[in-house]
């Protein structure tokens, strides 16, 4: 289950170009890749976002808490657009959201870390933070949560410089930390995609 929300900030504007859908013709990412790890419908998508975002020539960065680095590398993966990739952030606890991204501790402490305002924080502190005009970022609990917290409840954010923040939660239970890992890539990169065809 998800459910999704959005924000709109003062001088967005729809970008005009069309964007292009690039693939190889086996769908593969070629040796030495880590495509095995990945579906083959969600390695399209994020070959499908990256030739949007390189086709509009603009940046990405990713802030990350339960996944720990994967959404860059798997963004990182594609061959011939690594010009698209500004940075990474992985902000696993409370400390590296606050000092990394400027996310408020009375917000962390307010609404906790795996939230829809915290979320936002941190893709909006990825854009303060970098050069990219496209921020993801993703929250959630990936493995056995403490007490009275949603095992598999994962936010992701995605905010364009200028432009539209979007939200989206989702619910994905105990399926394993693994399993909840690539479902949250999965949702992020959806989101980014839904969001390049906005």
């Amino acid at each position: 289950m998800s459910v999704e929300s959005q924000t709109k900030r003062p001088g967005w504007r729809k970008p005009s170009n069309a964007a292009t859908k690039v693939a190889s013709p086996d769908g593969s990412l070629g040796n030495g890749s880590l495509s095995i790890a990945l579906p083959d419908e969600l390695e399209n998508t994020i070959r499908e976002c990256l030739a949007q975002i390189s086709h509009r020539n603009l940046s990405v960065a990713v802030a990350e808490s339960c996944t720990g680095g994967l959404l860059a590398s798997f963004l990182t993966d594609i061959e011939g657009m690594s010009h698209v990739f500004d940075r990474g952030f992985v902000v696993y606890t409370d400390d590296a959201k606050r000092e990394m991204l400027n996310v408020p501790g009375s917000l962390l402490q307010d609404c906790g870390a795996v939230s829809k305002p915290i979320a936002i924080a941190m893709a909006e502190g990825v854009l303060e933070k970098s050069h990219a005009d496209i921020a993801l970022a993703i929250t959630g609990f990936a493995g056995a949560a403490g007490e009275g917290a949603e095992e598999g409840l994962v936010h992701c954010a995605s905010a364009f410089r200028g432009g539209t923040t979007l939200h989206r939660e989702a619910h994905f239970g105990p399926e394993g930390r693994d399993s909840i890992r690539l479902s949250c890539i999965r949702s992020a990169v959806d989101l980014l995609h839904k969001h390049m065809l906005e």
